[in-house]
């Protein structure tokens, strides 16, 4: 039996629980697949679902396909028919119709079916699937065996890897039409995970070995299953397990990609007892261990989870389709890891118990009985499927933060209204698909306009509804649930927050009296801010945010705001309420300063800092700008330069002063706010310091020392100085002088210590803690030298003496230093340092003073070593100088080649000039001898000219004055001897590079060179040596053996006299590497004609050889190159023939290193001889076009002759090559290829063919003939289609093919909407007429083709009609009720006909009737009103003067429309003017700007009147506010304590007025800040205020600020008075002075916030000016609160303040 269909969208395909073993378990299913069909010998695939790979692949049509029918075994007879079975699936749902296969599997499937290739893996298309065939044709029948030793389900298996995806059929279940002998088959198409498609197995069992043969009747074209009285399906097959299940058509199917479970597919991990009958997890031989990661125990008894808790590493648990009932799901808590559950399929009615699971991603709990979904929260759930329980509420709905797909399809809980809205606000952000599909648009835009709290209500069991009413419905409940968190005797109005931005957030909590019960003590509310993610979750406290204001951050950006207010009265704290906000959205991007404070003492000398809260209001925060100004007494702030951070401290000039902190907030984009200011008290000084006391000055007898400190304390006064002298007898000290800082050292002072004291004190006389330092012990005075004079004679070289007089103390080692002027007055600024200090007092006077004076500078120094001032001395006239001479001449140094010899001598006789040298050579001693030339220095370097000859030097001196001396000579010692031989350099020219000459390089030094001798050698990279033999030469080029080693070369120099110098060896070159390699010579072999081979031989050099390179190229007639391929050889083929081969050869050395590539072109390729090589002519069939398969060689092939002959013998040999001249021969076609008619069936066909090229050249001629006599072809019908002769009759037709058509068979057949086909009973005949049992359906004509010698074709469907439907429901006429009139009602009525098919259809066949109003335009014509598709409309301003039209269209259940029927009005008349849901909008502070709103009803608005009042509260006595007609009214302090009312006159555009409405608001307190300075001067009983007086009150000229002086205002208790304040010529005067009795009063100027006028009485009064509003207010009230025994309401009342 089948078991019951179930909803076929429920099916998704990727809750497989294998999905994490599909990777592991492909390459065994392939292997597993391939083996069983070979045990079967083939097999006919079963009907099985369209299972699709998401990659796209295609698929092939299963049994019945006449193109596969084609290619099965010719000794196979018979055709077996089978019929899907469904399967249950996890997530639940069953289909509702069977479906067929269209795809082959890849795996397996060439040996299951036992033909070559493969069937079209593409999926076709609905046309193609109609003209394909369902079941097998007679001729392509297949014997099935039973698999022998095979249990059932074990049969061919495939894998799909990745996500497979359920598609609806395409293709329609096969009907078969059997004869008397009915053929019995068993599918089991179920897959070895039972539901998931990871593998797939298939076993065809027949019940007898032999198979009848029997007609099959099939449609590909629809996907209902066809039934007849003929056809015997036998429904009872043995079925191994539930089926598979169908899934939703292709375009309503979705995707659900589960996540990736890593898997380890074997036998430790995995355990798998589908179908055992376990009962229980505790039973013997379950082996449940804690190593398991997939545990499958679906289809069994289970009843309780009691052993589950052992599994504790399990990733997949697929528990489908047991008995669970619940609750009990307390044992998965130790589950930590579950990613997937599947629970489909049992009796659950809660999951209240399942715990909370940290890494569960994917939850199936369809097919229970569920009634709601609460459970425990499951942090990382991605996909929930609940369909076909009973659940009917949403009420503890889970927190899913990150859930994708919900389903909760055939569910009770679809009837409630937009159930996917408030799936999106109980979800969130994350959810993509609902139901399987995407979300729609609309509602994601509806659950938009629901309140933020909605998510909160429904999960607390509120009643969706529609938006517009959510608001204050979710307020209500709240309301209602907070009954118990409201004090009693109070009432919740009002909990909200508005729209939250990164501006300034406000929550709003009003919590009323309500009358009933007296309350003393005040209610107090008390609030704390959080911060949540968008699915109302997580919601974490913001430090320090308990105010009702808050100011969002960057990072609240996108979160959920939510506050939680606490009540309290008097010590009872109630349970708080709350109030959440939309998500905050980004700021305007203008920071903002919320507080500004100073911090710090307000002392001189004190660090203050400012520190600023700055709200950045979607800004990045940045740096603000700050800076500190100094504000004196009576004037004005002035900016303190350098003042620019945020810390200051204070300095002498801000002492008495108040500094002024300004904080300019800035962002990093540079987006500046208002700048804020705060004023600090004035700056104290602080008290009188002194430090960093010291003594300044040399403590030196005679000397003046002066003792100084660093004051700090304000202004210094006159600070005590006193000097002390130490006492070192008594040990103490004694005052020397006072009351100055400078001292005189004098004798007595001498070995003794100083104290200075310095005592600090201010401007104010205070005296600070005094401080003192000592000095040194004071210092005898230094010694003193006099009467300094210069001994000795003035001229160079001589010796000269300072001599002087030296006092204070013996002189000890005195000390003297020489010095050289120009001038003869002595100028110490212009000294010059002959010599350094020394004792000597003697000095030799060198050349550098001559024609200079000579100075001495004589330092005084006693023998303990101190030192006085120095003296100096300067001689009387300037040094004098001798003549030019030298006192002595020599030469020194190696008389040997390559020597230097140098000459010095001593000159006297004042300063060098250029003296005159020579060298000369000598043969013998005594002669006159040579000059050298260009030698003229006192040096000179032996060169090889001079080698056994003499040298002499010449010198004659010459002073710079041009003088000139007597000449000297000096000659040398000995002859010069030559230098042994020796190489000075010696190094390797040229490249290391193999084949390129290296050079010597050498520098010889020795005499005369002979005949060096070289050596080369070879230095392997381990550093082992060795000589090239044969390199004994000066050059030497390296060979391929060099490559890889070092070279270098030795020398060993030789003199011509055969002296031998040391072996010098050079450095090394190297590593050689090789040369660039190079091609030499490149040729073909092989000759150029298409079919030969092509081969070369190229010549290479260039060190090692490597894998040199070849391209082969096809040179065409343009120039164009086409690479051919890179092989040694190339075949030349057709491609080749008319252009030429290039061979292009890239030499490579073994080290990869490439040289020049050298190419050669071929000539011209020439084609080979026409010839055939091969003629077949195949099978042929009739109607089937024949194409002979033939192979042609040599060139291009041209036009060839083709002729067919039709023999009725089958020719063979020398009759078939002569087969023109046979007799029974009959030429049928001259066409390549030619198609058999029926004249052709039982004859053979022969083709002659004649092979030619392109230029016409011929070659033999061929001759083929076919093995078999065409046979003629099954009979089909094509064309099939059905003509409506009439209303509700139709008459079918069809073109038959194959053979002469005999009786064929007609048969008419009724499709539903579902799809399933089924024949209609006793329609054979080619005409039908529709009955009732046909509406809603599709009529179809169904044509199975029969030949005259009984051969029954397949069964061809035509293309269903259009839906067959009764008559059309319409209206007859539409009324209108009620009058065309602005804020009326219009209805719509609509007249149904009397006849009776109309009653019928009305009655029976109406679905709905859809409205739409429409209003007419300035041009006449008619616009539709959006959102008006009701039967009713309510009239409105903007439809006055206009005509209205309803236009009213009537649907049927079958999805139809009739025509549109209309009714139109008069032109609409204006109502009574009137004012609705009138209100004043404002904070309830004096401050305040406060606004009266409402909704004007009644035509055009006209001057409608507007009068503000006061009203005390209490009495109903209103007061008029003179002038205040406008919509918006400014408080002032004169609406404190009462209520302001406005009265609203509605007034048309026509002068129409209607009644006049009122509104109040609550009463007017004060400002916060004002109240608290209110207060504190109210405390203080007397307080004095800074105001502005007009100079001449008597004027009438208009006050401008130059005509104001500054007053004093002082209050107290008992009286009021204006002072004018003291000046430098006059005293303080006193203008007004009263007390507060009546008549006195204060009046405001509405028109300037910054005067006041306090009335004393008619003669005394002053109009005052202030510097701001805030201090009028203070102004104002502190007077009324001194006054208030004078007013009838106390102001202290007022104010709140307890008297």
């Amino acid at each position: 039996m089948e078991e019951p269909s179930e909803h076929q969208g429920e099916v998704v395909k990727p809750e497989n629980p294998q999905t994490a073993e599909r990777k592991a378990s492909l390459e065994a299913g392939k292997r597993a697949s391939s083996k069983t069909a070979a045990n079967t010998g083939g097999s006919v695939p079963a009907r099985k679902r369209v299972t699709e790979p998401r990659n796209g692949s295609g698929s092939g049509l299963g049994s019945g396909s006449s193109a596969l029918a084609a290619k099965r075994s010719s000794s196979s007879t018979g055709s077996v028919s089978s019929v899907s079975v469904p399967r249950r699936n996890s997530t639940g749902g069953l289909p509702k119709k069977p479906s067929i296969s269209d795809e082959k599997r890849k795996a397996g499937a060439d040996s299951a079916a036992g033909v070559k290739g493969s069937t079209e893996m593409t999926r076709r298309s609905l046309p193609e699937l109609r003209r394909s065939s369902v079941t097998s044709s007679p001729r392509a029948g297949v014997a099935a065996k039973p698999a022998l030793g095979s249990p059932v389900g074990l049969g061919l298996r495939t894998s799909v890897s990745k996500v497979d995806v359920v598609k609806k059929p395409l293709s329609r279940p096969a009907l078969s039409v059997s004869s008397s002998t009915s053929v019995r088959s068993s599918v089991d198409s179920t897959a070895s995970s039972g539901h998931g498609g990871s593998s797939r197995r298939m076993v065809l069992q027949a019940s007898s070995p032999s198979v009848v043969r029997s007609p099959s009747v099939s449609s590909g074209s629809r996907a209902g299953s066809l039934s007849s009285s003929a056809s015997s399906i036998d429904r009872s097959s043995s079925l191994s397990g539930r089926r598979k299940v169908g899934t939703p058509d292709t375009r309503d199917s979705r995707f659900i990609v589960l996540p990736q479970v890593d898997n380890k597919a074997n036998d430790d991990v995995r355990l798998d007892l589908r179908g055992h009958r376990v009962r229980s997890l505790n039973a013997s031989g379950l082996n449940l261990s804690s190593n398991l990661e997939f545990v499958y125990l679906r289809d069994n008894l289970l009843s309780t989870l009691d052993g589950v808790e052992i599994l504790t590493r399990v990733k997949v648990l697929d528990l489908s389709f047991n008995d669970f009932r619940g609750p009990g799901f307390e044992p998965l808590e130790n589950c930590k890891v579950l990613q997937q559950l599947y629970l489909a399929g049992n009796q659950i009615t809660s999951l209240a118990s399942l715990p909370q699971l940290p890494n569960l991603e994917f939850l199936s709990v369809a097919q229970n009985k569920l009634k709601s979904l609460t459970m425990a929260s499951q942090p990382r759930l991605q996909v929930l499927a609940a369909s076909k329980n009973r659940i009917s509420t949403l009420k503890g709905f889970p927190y899913l933060p990150v859930l994708e797909h919900l389903r909760v399809e055939e569910n009770p809980i679809l009837k409630m209204p937009h159930l996917e809205a408030a799936s999106i606000l109980l979800v969130g952000p994350t959810l993509k698909k609902y139901n399987d599909r995407d979300l729609s648009r609309e509602e994601m835009a509806l659950a938009k306009r629901y309140p933020a709290q909605t998510a909160f209500c429904i999960r607390d069991g509120w009643e969706f509804g529609r938006p517009e009413q959510a608001a204050e419905s979710t307020f209500r409940f709240l309301a209602d649930k907070w009954k118990d968190h409201i004090p009693p005797g109070f009432l919740l109005k009002e909990a909200s927050i508005d729209k939250p931005s990164e501006d300034v957030c406000h929550c709003h909590f009003t919590v009323i009296p309500d009358g009933a019960v007296s309350v003393d003590s005040p209610l107090v509310l008390k609030y704390q801010w959080f911060s949540g993610d968008k699915t109302l979750s997580n919601f974490v406290s913001i430090p320090d945010a308990t105010g009702e204001i808050y100011w969002p951050k960057h990072d609240d950006i996108g979160k959920i705001l939510k506050v939680e207010c606490t009540p309290c009265l008097g010590e009872t704290e109630y349970p708080s309420i709350f109030a959440v906000s939309p998500p905050v959205s980004r700021g305007s991007g203008i920071p903002k300063v919320v507080t500004l404070e100073v911090h710090g003492e307000l002392v001189e000398g004190s660090i203050i800092k400012g520190c600023a809260k700055v709200a950045w209001c979607g800004g990045t925060p940045g740096k603000g700008v700050a800076s500190w100004l100094r504000r004196k007494w009576n004037s004005s702030p002035v900016v303190i330069a350098g003042a620019e951070d945020e810390e200051y401290q204070l300095t002498l000039d801000d002492v008495d002063s108040s500094l002024v902190f300004m904080y300019t907030p800035v962002t990093e984009e540079g987006a500046k706010g208002e700048p804020q200011y705060k004023y600090t008290d004035f700056i104290k000084a602080a008290p009188p310091s002194v430090s960093n006391v010291r003594i300044v000055g040399d403590v030196v007898e005679g000397n003046t020392i002066k003792g100084v400190g660093d004051y700090f304390g304000g202004r210094e006064g006159p600070s005590k100085f006193e000097w002390l002298r130490e006492n070192k007898s008594a040990g103490d000290f004694l005052l020397v002088s006072a009351g100055t800082s400078e001292y005189t050292l004098a004798k007595e002072d001498v070995g003794q210590c100083l104290a200075f004291v310095y005592i600090p004190i201010n401007f104010e006389g205070q005296e600070g803690k005094s401080l003192s330092a000592r000095s040194p012990v004071v210092k005898q005075a230094p010694p003193k030298v006099t009467n300094v004079k210069i001994i000795g004679d003035l001229r160079e070289n001589s010796k000269v003496t300072a001599t002087g007089i030296v006092t204070g103390g013996t002189e000890g080692s005195s000390r003297v230093q020489w010095f050289k002027t120009y001038s003869s007055t002595l100028d110490e600024n212009s000294l010059e340092a002959l010599s350094s200090s020394k004792i000597a007092k003697a000095f030799r006077i060198p050349l550098g003073a001559v024609g200079c004076y000579i100075v001495a500078k004589y330092t005084p120094m006693t023998p303990d070593g101190d030192y006085g001032e120095p003296a100096f001395v300067i001689s009387d006239r300037a040094v004098e100088t001798l003549p030019p001479s030298l006192n002595f001449l020599s030469i020194i140094g190696d008389y040997s080649e390559g020597g230097i010899l140098t000459a010095s001598y001593g000159y006297v006789g004042g300063h060098e000039g250029k003296s005159i040298y020579n060298w000369y050579l000598h043969e013998v001693e005594g002669d006159v001898g040579s000059s050298i030339p260009g030698v003229t220095g006192l040096q000179y370097c032996i060169t090889k000219e001079a080698i056994g000859k003499f040298i002499s030097f010449q010198c004659t001196p010459v002073r710079d004055d041009g003088v000139v001396g007597d000449l000297r000579i000096c000659m040398g010692q000995e002859r010069i001897r030559p230098g042994s031989p020796r190489l000075l350099s010696l190094c390797i020219i040229g490249n290391a590079v193999e084949g390129t000459m290296l050079n010597v390089e050498k520098k010889y030094w020795g005499g005369e060179e002979g005949d060096s001798t070289y050596r080369w050698f070879r230095t392997s990279s381990d550093g082992t040596q060795s000589e090239i033999m044969g390199a004994t030469m000066e050059s030497y080029t390296p060979s391929l053996y060099d490559i890889g080693f070092f070279i270098s070369v030795s020398c060993e120099p030789v003199r011509c006299d055969w002296a031998r110098g040391p072996m010098v060896v050079s450095e090394q070159i190297g590593p050689i590497i090789p040369g660039i390699p190079k091609c030499h010579s490149l040729e073909f072999l092989g000759s150029f004609m298409e079919g030969k081979c092509l081969k070369f031989n190229a010549v290479y050099s260039g060190g090692e050889r490597g894998e040199c390179t070849n391209e082969w190229f096809r040179v065409k007639e343009n120039g164009l190159r086409e690479k051919i391929s890179c092989c040694d050889f190339l075949d030349l083929t057709l491609e080749d023939i008319g252009v030429c081969i290039e061979l292009l050869y890239n030499p490579v050395r073994k080290d990869g290193i490439k040289g020049s590539p050298r190419r050669i072109v071929s000539d011209v390729i020439s084609p080979a001889d026409p010839m055939g090589i091969e003629l077949i002519v195949p099978n042929c069939c009739e109607g089937t076009e024949l194409v002979p398969i033939k192979k042609y060689f040599g060139g291009h092939e041209g036009a060839g002759e083709y002729i067919w002959y039709r023999t009725k013998n089958k020719l063979e040999g020398s009759a078939l090559l002569d087969i023109s001249n046979a007799s029974d021969v009959v030429i049928c076609g001259r066409d390549l290829t030619y198609t058999p008619s029926l004249i052709d069936v039982e004859s053979y066909l022969a083709l002659y063919w004649v092979p030619t090229r392109a230029d016409g050249k011929c070659g033999e001629p061929l001759i083929s003939l076919c093995s078999s006599p065409v046979s003629p072809a099954p009979p089909i019908v094509s064309n099939v289609r059905l003509i409506e002769l009439s209303s509700g009759i139709y008459s079918g037709d069809g073109v038959y093919f194959g053979g002469y058509e005999g009786e064929s068979l007609f048969s008419w057949y009724r499709e539903n909407n579902e799809g399933t086909i089924e024949l209609i009973e006793g329609a054979n005949s080619k005409t039908y007429k529709v009955t009732d049992s046909d509406y809603s359906c599709r009529i179809l004509f169904g044509y199975t083709p029969v030949r005259s010698d009984l051969v029954v074709g397949e069964l061809r469907l035509s293309n269903p009609t259009d839906i067959v439907l009764p008559e059309l429901p319409y209206v007859e006429m539409l009324a209108l009720t009620g009058k065309a009139v602005e804020g009326d009602v219009l209805t719509a009525v609509e007249v149904i006909p009397n006849s009776e098919a109309q009653q019928h259809v009305w009655n029976k066949y109406k679905k709905e009737i859809r409205y739409q109003w429409f209003c007419s335009s300035e041009v006449g014509d008619y616009d539709p009103l959006p959102n008006q598709c009701s039967c009713s409309y309510k009239m409105r301003l903007e439809d006055i003067g206009r005509r209205l039209k309803c236009e009213c269209v009537v649907t049927d259940v079958f999805g139809r429309t009739g025509d549109v029927v209309y009714i139109e009005t008069t032109p609409v008349l204006p109502g009574i003017p009137r004012i609705q849901k009138l209100e004043i909008e404002g904070r309830g502070f004096h401050t305040n700007l406060y606004a009266v709103r409402g909704i004007y009803n009644g035509g055009k608005e006209g001057k409608s009147r507007i009068q503000w009042l006061r009203s005390m509260v209490g009495s109903p006595d209103l007061i008029s506010i003179p002038g205040e007609t406008s919509r918006m009214y400014e408080a002032n302090v004169d609406d404190v304590g009462y209520r302001l009312v406005a009265i609203y006159t509605p007034v048309r555009e026509d002068g129409v007025e209607g009644q006049s409405i009122s509104v109040s608001t609550e009463p007017i307190a004060v400002e916060p800040d004002v109240i608290r300075e209110v207060k504190q001067n109210l405390d203080l009983g007397s307080v004095k205020f800074e105001v502005l007086c007009d100079k001449d009150q008597n004027s009438k000229k208009i006050s401008t600020v130059g005509t104001y002086e500054r007053r004093i205002l002082e209050v107290n208790k008992k009286r009021v008075k204006v002072v004018k304040p003291a000046t430098k010529t006059s005293f303080p005067t006193t203008e007004i002075r009263g007390s507060y009795a009546p008549p006195f009063h204060v009046e405001l100027f509405r028109n300037d916030q910054h005067r006041l006028k306090i009335v004393v009485d008619s003669e005394n009064e002053a109009d005052l000016m202030v510097h701001s509003r805030h201090i009028r207010d203070v102004i104002v009230l502190v007077v009324r609160g001194f006054a208030q025994r004078f007013n009838s309401t106390s102001l202290n009342s007022l104010l709140k303040i307890e008297t």
